[in-house]
């Protein structure tokens, strides 16, 4: 199938977005955005077994992570959602479906209220859903239970062993894309691309995000693909996500159980049909519309 061509598309005067792109046929394009301290290679999977499909995908680190620029500043939702907008700018894509991990499935969302006309469905996989507020009412104790760990000095081999043991079923690449998520130094340590202070920046802007306030706004359908891993947070889903269903005009969810949080690096060929036989529901409607 061959590797993605990877290019740096500038979002504004100074700032890139480091992105990874698979040219498809003529089916609908896919715009995938991974999760806070991730990267776009997390999506390497799914991506190729939609291009497999015939679709048109791109993948993009989010400023302040992987290879893309690291800017002081643009870490909320508003400025995040207008770097994905000229992304899809530059693809010349005038819609896709926009498909997010985690957060990035929340901000998959906000740009579907930002931008509708360009987001043609969006996707929230283990997010999209995500209402931190309702769990935490107060910043400063969602701040103290999500806080990044810290990694920095940590050698990288030691980080490897160790989420090859938490990820028994995880293949060698996802292994791989997912330790991508931090810079290796010359001395064989790591530290995390995305700095502490403006993970907490992007936690906070999370915390202050009301999907099923978004989705009641929203003409374009999404999908939920939540991941039961059988713990407090999987039950606490389940309450997020009868909210977002009970706020959308068209919302379908497709859980995964069990399931890792990261759904697409664990399951990425059944991931990516699950995203491609939604798509073409989608496109169906579009043109009986």
């Amino acid at each position: 199938m061959g590797d993605p061509v990877t290019e740096c598309v500038a979002v504004s005067p100074g700032i890139e977005l480091h992105t990874r792109r698979w040219r498809g046929d003529d089916e609908v394009p896919f715009l995938l955005v991974h999760g806070l301290a991730s990267n776009a290679r997390t999506w390497d999977g799914v991506a190729e077994r939609l291009r497999a499909l015939g679709h048109p995908v791109t993948s993009v680190d989010l400023r302040g992570h992987g290879l893309s620029a690291k800017p002081d500043d643009g870490y909320d939702f508003a400025s995040l959602a207008g770097d994905l907008q000229r992304v899809l700018d530059h693809l010349g894509w005038e819609s896709a479906v926009v498909a997010g991990q985690s957060t990035g499935g929340n901000l998959a969302l906000d740009l579907a209220s930002r931008a509708p006309a360009r987001v043609a469905g969006a996707v929230g996989v283990d997010g999209g859903f995500i209402e931190l507020r309702a769990r935490w009412p107060r910043w400063e104790d969602c701040e103290s239970a999500l806080a990044p760990p810290a990694l920095e000095g940590t050698p990288r081999s030691r980080v490897a062993a160790a989420m090859r043991v938490a990820h028994r079923d995880w293949s060698a690449e996802a292994i791989e894309a997912t330790l991508a998520n931090l810079e290796v130094l010359a001395d064989g340590t790591v530290r995390p691309w995305l700095t502490r202070e403006r993970h907490l920046r992007i936690l906070r802007a999370l915390w202050e995000h009301s999907p099923s306030e978004v989705i009641a706004t929203l003409g374009a359908p999404v999908l939920l693909v939540p991941a039961d891993s059988g713990d407090d947070w999987s039950r606490v889903k389940r309450d997020e996500i009868d909210r977002a269903v009970a706020a959308g005009r068209d919302v379908r969810v497709r859980w995964f159980s069990p399931a890792d949080h990261d759904v697409h690096v664990q399951h990425p060929r059944e991931l990516g049909d699950v995203l491609h036989e939604w798509a073409l529901l989608v496109a169906d409607q579009r043109s009986r519309s």
